[in-house]
C-alpha cells in the first residue's frame, strides 16, 4: 500500500495515544501526505491529568504535526460507551469534512473501554475505507500486526522524543524509550527492516489497477 496522495485520518481516544500507536508513522507521512490527527478526550476533567492537553501539543510539535491538524474532541473520558451515538454523529461529520482515504485507530484487541467504543464505532461510520489498528501497550491483549509500515531510525527517535513531553507521564512502563524502541525492532524483524511499526487490519478497501 502506498501512502502517498492519501488523506489519513489518525483516531485516538486520549492524549499519548497516537503518539503511543503511530507516532513513528505520523512523523514518517506527515510531510508527504495530508493528515489529522484527532482526540476524542482532552482528559480535562481529571485534577491529575491537567497538563496532559499541553503536553499532547508540544508531542505532536516534536513529529512535526502543525495546531491547525490536531483536533480535540468533547467526550469524557471512561465513559465513551454512554456517547456512543455522539461519537458516531462525530465521526461522520469528520468523513464529511476530510473525507479520509486512511484511517487508522485503536486495535480490536484493546480492552479500554473508550478505545473498544471508538473503535466499534469508526468502522460504522467509515464504512467503504480501509481502516487499521494500532496497539496501545497498557490496555492491550492478543495484539499482533498483519500489516507493517517502514519506519527510519529518524522516526523511532521523533516518536521517543514526542513521548518524552509527557512530562504527567514519566514514570509510567509504557513511556520507557527502550520498550518502544524495541517493540519498533521488533516489528521490523517481522516486515525484514530495521524499524516498522504495527498494525492490525480492521477492514482493507482496494482494487487491483495500472
Amino acid at each position: 500500500m502506498n501512502f502517498f496522495g492519501k488523506r489519513v485520518l489518525f483516531l485516538g481516544a486520549h492524549p499519548d495515544d497516537i503518539e503511543i500507536g503511530c507516532g513513528a508513522l505520523v512523523h514518517n507521512i506527515v510531510k508527504k501526505t495530508e493528515i489529522l490527527c484527532v482526540t476524542l478526550s482532552d482528559n480535562q476533567k481529571n485534577p491529575d491529568l491537567k497538563k496532559v492537553k499541553g503536553e499532547h501539543f508540544r508531542s505532536m510539535e516534536v513529529l512535526g504535526v502543525p495546531e491547525e491538524q490536531i483536533l480535540m474532541g468533547p467526550f469524557s473520558t471512561r465513559v465513551f460507551p454512554d456517547s456512543r451515538q455522539d461519537i458516531l454523529e462525530y465521526f461522520l461529520k469528520l468523513r464529511k469534512d476530510f473525507q479520509p482515504d486512511l484511517i487508522f485507530t485503536h486495535s480490536k484487541q484493546d480492552v479500554h473501554q473508550d478505545h473498544n467504543t471508538m473503535t466499534e464505532e469508526a468502522l460504522r461510520a467509515f464504512r467503504g475505507i480501509t481502516v487499521l489498528g494500532f496497539d496501545v501497550v497498557r490496555s492491550s491483549y492478543g495484539f499482533f500486526p498483519h500489516f507493517l509500515v517502514e519506519v527510519t531510525e529518524e522516526d523511532v527517535n521523533k516518536k521517543i522524543e514526542a513521548l518524552s513531553q509527557y512530562e504527567t507521564y514519566k514514570d509510567r512502563y509504557y513511556f520507557n524509550s527502550d520498550l518502544t524502541r524495541s517493540i519498533m525492532i521488533r516489528h521490523g524483524a517481522l516486515a525484514e527492516c530495521p524499524f516498522a511499526e504495527g498494525f492490525d487490519i480492521l477492514r482493507i478497501v482496494g482494487k487491483f489497477e495500472n
